[in-house]
């Protein structure tokens, strides 16, 4: 009998287009509005010794908007550090740092109850490209304008390193 498959076959890469996430204010967000646009997504928390990054996430977003997407992913899994409600969180981005660029709900970037953003982001399988594991709050994801992982970033990499930059100059 012939086998079609064989082990160094690659798995079947799903679309970070297909993915359902809400915003903050519980509103659904089609990833697919930003086909054709760099989509650099972070996990964030209001306080973390890395949340002054907001001001220079909103910078890069400003700088950039006609080609990238910030999108902020509030998440409570490291240090207990994003425990507030989608109000409070919304109100501390705004007034602190003036956030204009999209916030997702509060999500699990890790663990059993990981959002399938995350699993996408950090599942070579799903993904296409590596195997990555969340280490901390405003670790980011750099997708490109097709929809594909261009790399990740550990927190201390700061939004406007020129390992981000350089992929929208």
């Amino acid at each position: 009998m012939l086998n079609l498959f064989n082990k160094t076959q690659t798995p079947s890469t799903t679309s970070i287009y297909d993915i359902k996430i809400n915003s903050l204010e519980g509103k659904p967000i089609d990833l697919a509005d930003y086909k054709n646009k760099m989509i650099l997504i972070v996990n964030v928390a209001s306080e973390c010794g890395f949340t002054g990054q907001y001001k220079d996430l909103q910078k890069l977003y400003d700088t950039y908007q006609d080609k990238l997407m910030v999108i902020g992913v509030p998440c409570n899994q490291f240090g207990g550090q994003e425990s507030g409600t989608a109000n409070e969180i919304q109100n501390f981005c705004q007034k602190n740092y003036g956030v204009t660029f999209l916030m997702t709900e509060k999500i699990e970037v890790k663990g059993n109850n990981q959002h399938p953003l995350y699993q996408w982001l950090t599942s070579k399988d799903l993904n296409g490209k590596s195997n990555s594991t969340v280490k901390w709050n405003f670790q980011k994801y750099l997708i490109n304008t097709e929809g594909q992982l261009v790399d990740y970033y550990f927190s201390i990499t700061k939004p406007l390193s020129n390992k981000i930059t350089k992929h929208l100059k």
